[in-house]
């Protein structure tokens, strides 16, 4: 059976990707969790992956890290899933923006800290504000020209939709205002019921870590 080692799930933004893609492509797998910020947390996670992060996906003798390595290996291991879009040039891009988002948006994150159950109202500074457009250009542009084919970026759910989720979460917890076609979409991410589990946890998590 699969194993999915990932930190905590108010925190941990890159553990949150290969889970929801796990959740959808509706494998059974099992969670191992260490918790961050502890002060026996970087021995947990050197000894779970020598790069000293989460997630890493266990198979048998295989051992992947990195939340987009993770989806690939995925995206193999279940062809029947179809995580990428079938069209060459959709593929293309979903892995572009994929990458990307992997990769990119420096200012958001450092703004934004990925904290589920947070609620609060901040106003981004000009470079995290140039990252938002950013986010939802890409969005608005991938609905509309697949709104005919499903509710998701490229029509059905893609590793795009579980690496962009979270940003949405990031958009919740900060109040941060979208476009309407942005909006719309982020709002069906959100309401996901693999992700909803996912906030339901967190939520538990925190109060938990609180009492």
């Amino acid at each position: 059976m699969l194993t999915l080692v990932i930190g905590n799930k108010n925190f941990s933004s890159w553990s949150l990707r290969p889970w929801l893609l796990l959740k959808h492509i509706g494998e059974p797998f099992r969670e191992q969790h260490i918790r961050l910020y502890m002060p026996d947390s970087q021995q947990h996670l050197l000894a779970a992956n020598p790069a000293g992060k989460v997630p890493v996906l266990y198979h048998d003798n295989l051992r992947v890290h990195d939340s987009l390595a993770i989806c690939e290996y995925l995206n193999e291991l279940f062809p029947a899933s179809k995580l990428w879009p079938d069209d060459p040039a959709d593929r293309a891009e979903a892995r572009a923006v994929s990458a990307e988002m992997h990769s990119g948006f420096l200012a958001l994150r450092g703004e934004l800290p990925f904290n589920v159950t947070l609620r609060t109202r901040h106003e981004p500074s000009a470079e995290a504000a140039a990252d938002i457009r950013r986010i939802c250009d890409i969005w608005q542009g991938l609905r509309q020209r697949h709104v005919d084919g499903g509710p998701w970026l490229f029509g059905r759910f893609s590793i795009a939709d579980a690496m962009f989720a979270p940003v949405a979460c990031r958009f919740v917890s900060y109040g941060i205002e979208l476009p309407p076609l942005a909006a719309a979409y982020a709002d069906h991410l959100l309401a996901d019921a693999a992700l909803l589990e996912w906030f339901d946890a967190a939520e538990t998590e925190q109060a938990a870590t609180l009492a």
